[in-house]
């Protein structure tokens, strides 16, 4: 048997979050992003008695032959709200640090998707994803349950990034699927301008977009010392150099950048967090989905 992808001490910390959408307050009577309500919608969900004003149809006569009793069959109804999990596959995406190779930055981006998609399945969410790659983008369309859940495992446990961020050309398939009010969630480390050019305009096409920025503890901390060849992984270009003699520029080069990335999130209404390779990898989800967020 496969071992459980999410460790116990992150699943005890997920419990309590719940997904939840802003524009989906008050939407349809189903309150805050409420993925599933009572109806005469498809899946069945449970037996009630009989109330006056109930439609005649929804009565179960079989039932009624056998209890002498009215009962209505209730069905559950699918939110309107669909949650996306866009995850940024490309070669920077790759990296780890010296002391934990095997722990890199994809690696922590696929944890959180496996977070979210519980989330997901404990609220009755619809849930579905989209990889972006040098193969361009990879869809899956939101479906609510357990075998969603799995087939996101499978197809995760295959994926490897590499390559450039797709051209704008080839994102085509986000805009034509994501429906409006669809809650966004886009996991990527930023360095791209493209990432947050695509989260800017989903943002202003009135998804609810939320952003989860993953770094390594080298870019948070860069404590190199002695010569290093340092090497961008999608462009290759390269830099030669001392890495005590580059920290203090590179730190505040770094900070700048951030803070910048920050400011063009509150700009567009952006939600976000993020999280460090040396940190919990729930914490930006408690950031954003705990009480208070």
């Amino acid at each position: 048997m496969a071992a459980e992808p999410i460790p116990a001490d992150v699943r005890h910390r997920l419990a309590g979050l719940h997904l939840a959408s802003r524009h989906a307050i008050g939407g349809d009577g189903l309150g805050l992003h409420a993925s599933r309500s009572r109806g005469t919608g498809l899946e069945f969900a449970q037996y009630r008695a009989y109330e006056p004003g109930d439609e005649p149809r929804q009565i179960d006569w079989k039932l009624y032959a056998r209890s002498d009793r009215f009962f209505v069959r209730e069905a559950e109804r699918e939110s309107p709200v669909a949650v996306w999990i866009l995850l940024d596959a490309s070669g920077s995406m790759a990296q780890a640090d010296a002391d934990r190779p095997a722990w890199s930055r994809f690696a922590a981006t696929k944890l959180i998707a496996l977070c979210l998609a519980e989330l997901a399945l404990v609220g009755g969410d619809r849930f579905g994803w989209v990889v972006l790659g040098e193969d361009g983008v990879r869809l899956a369309t939101p479906a609510a349950g357990s075998r969603q859940r799995d087939r996101l495992r499978r197809e995760l446990a295959t994926l490897v990034p590499g390559g450039a961020f797709p051209t704008t050309g080839r994102l085509a398939p986000i805009w034509d699927r994501i429906g409006a009010n669809d809650l966004v969630i886009v996991l990527s480390d930023w360095f791209d301008p493209a990432v947050l050019a695509l989260a800017t305009r989903l943002a202003a096409a009135r998804r609810e977009t939320l952003a989860i920025e993953v770094l390594t503890v080298a870019e948070r901390d860069f404590a190199f010392d002695g010569g290093h060849r340092f090497r961008d992984p999608e462009t290759g270009e390269e830099v030669i150099g001392d890495g005590q003699a580059l920290r203090a520029g590179f730190i505040e080069r770094f900070g700048a950048a951030r803070d910048a990335l920050c400011a063009a999130f509150d700009g567009q209404g952006i939600r976000h967090a993020s999280v460090v390779l040396d940190e919990p990898v729930d914490a930006p989800l408690r950031a954003l989905f705990g009480r208070g967020a």
